[in-house]
């Protein structure tokens, strides 16, 4: 890598704020830091109401051009984003293990979730079509103009910060919307500054992007209820994206949300299934980034006649893991975002133990890092099958049947991702119509997301849906205009 490419990302510090990189004037500094090392990155001053306003303003005005670029101009600039990915792969990929915490493994699936959805939104800006519809009135012509919303507001998660950025960013930058960014505090680089230096980079102009990093209390209910943005794109907590629908539905200025929220996803493993390959979905799928991703598996039901074999051979392959320093390359559990969510994992153990859960494999946190906890004799009313877990912790329910597993499988009020194991691949199929989620794998794991194919969820897991032709609807909205050619006769 040149001394130019390193040097390019080297001001991250700063934020891109309607047009130009300085710092915030809230006058409080936000240490950015490594959440296995506890390393400081970076001191960021963060951002204010003053530096939003500015920012939305910026955004109104600069999207007005901006989706006046003809569709090749505006593919281009993201493909030459694309572009951009693939020159500073290794660059980027180690902001996501400093910042985020994730192994390499996992940071090399973000880099590359996060690529695919830029070169899918390349093709967006020539596949927004119009419609003429008939009219009852004669001489009327009826005109469906799909257009962009205008202004896009992004708050974005923690745990897969630079690709959900980006899987709204990317999308709604093609489809000629300005964006502004909310990171999480955690993660304000991987999580808003990358993609913004990113797509400037690739020619986005000045204004078009901006980001915010600030604290919740000072510009989070502001930064939904602001007049300029059309639609708040939101990916974290289900409470907080409660309160976020509320804010966006009920204040004085109506817009459009998208909501990817919580999860509790069930891994369910039929008797006919293939056992090896159960056990080794069933690991990835728990434990890719700690088990901190909305899809990871929450829950593991299996039914009776494969439940001693496949807790013998699980806990196994859980016992093999590598755990702690999560740049090297053969590790698979690194450190868990911070403190406050390693007390609440400590304190999930503690209520398990209490509950009459059976501990199979566990270990003492080291620093941030909590090796994995596998749970047995788990019953549905317990906390660990409940609730959402969001780490290295996992409970296995035993299911008396098929009817009993799909029944153990819609015990939530979640519905996000979910997944069945079984030897028939229809048997898979029909079990898995009848599961109540957004996303469904047979013979697969929950964690899936491809750019072309719909993402989102059901019940409390959120509203909306990304990627693909569903993006293009979510960022672009309908203009009904009707021509009268010949004179319309009015009966008064």
């Amino acid at each position: 890598m040149s001394e130019q490419k390193t040097d390019r990302y080297a001001d991250l510090n700063l934020l891109p704020i309607a047009g130009k990189w300085r710092e915030g004037r809230a006058g409080k500094a936000l240490q950015d830091t490594n959440p296995y090392s506890g390393e400081t990155l970076l001191q960021i001053e963060q951002a204010n109401r003053e530096d939003l306003n500015e920012a939305y303003a910026a955004a109104q005005e600069a999207q007005v051009a901006w989706k006046e670029m003809g569709p090749a101009q505006r593919s281009g600039i993201m493909l030459r984003a694309v572009q951009i990915f693939d020159e500073r792969k290794e660059e980027i990929i180690e902001w996501i293990i400093k910042e985020s915490g994730s192994t390499r493994i996992k940071a090399q699936i973000e880099w590359g979730a996060a690529r695919s959805i830029t070169l899918e939104s390349a093709s967006f800006p020539a596949r927004v079509h119009g419609r003429i519809l008939p009219s009852n009135v004669p001489g009327k012509e009826n005109r469906v103009y799909r257009e962009p919303l205008g202004v896009v507001g992004v708050i974005s998660p923690w745990n897969f910060p630079f690709h959900l950025t980006q899987r709204s960013v990317a999308p709604a930058l093609a489809l000629g919307n300005a964006v502004v960014i909310k990171p999480a505090s955690d993660t304000p680089v991987t999580g808003g500054l990358l993609s913004a230096r990113i797509f400037e980079e690739a020619g986005v102009p000045a204004g078009v992007i901006s980001v915010l990093v600030g604290p919740g209390a000072e510009i989070g209910d502001a930064f939904v209820e602001h007049p300029v943005p059309k639609f708040i794109s939101f990916t974290g907590s289900t409470p907080v994206g409660a309160n976020i629908g509320r804010i966006a539905s009920g204040g004085k200025h109506l817009k459009h949300v998208a909501l990817e929220l919580g999860g509790n996803s069930p891994f369910v493993v039929l008797a006919d299934a293939d056992l090896d390959q159960a056990v080794a979905a069933a690991v990835m799928g728990k434990f890719l980034h700690q088990g901190q991703i909305c899809m990871a598996i929450n829950r593991i039901i299996v039914e009776n006649p494969l439940y001693d074999a496949f807790v013998d051979k699980y806990v196994a392959r859980v016992k093999a893991l590598e755990v702690g320093d999560p740049s090297l390359p053969d590790t698979v559990i690194g450190p868990v975002i911070n403190q406050k969510q390693l007390q609440g994992l400590v304190e999930k153990i503690h209520r398990a133990h209490e509950e009459g859960a059976k501990l199979v494999v566990g270990g003492e946190p080291n620093g941030q890092v909590l090796p994995p906890h596998v749970f047995v004799d788990v019953t549905a009313n317990m906390e660990i099958a409940r609730d959402e877990i969001f780490g290295p912790l996992v409970g296995i329910q035993k299911a008396d049947s098929e009817a009993h597993a799909l029944e153990l499988a819609n015990d939530s009020e979640f519905g996000l991702s979910s997944a069945v194991f079984t030897g028939d691949l229809e048997r898979g199929a029909r079990f898995a119509r009848k599961i109540k989620a957004g996303m469904t794998h047979v013979n697969d794991i929950p964690v899936n997301d491809e750019a072309h194919a719909p993402f989102g969820g059901e019940k409390n897991s959120g509203l909306g849906r990304f990627n693909g032709e569903w993006a293009i609807e979510e960022f672009t909205t309908d203009h009904w205009i009707s021509v009268q050619s010949v004179p319309r006769k009015y009966p008064f």
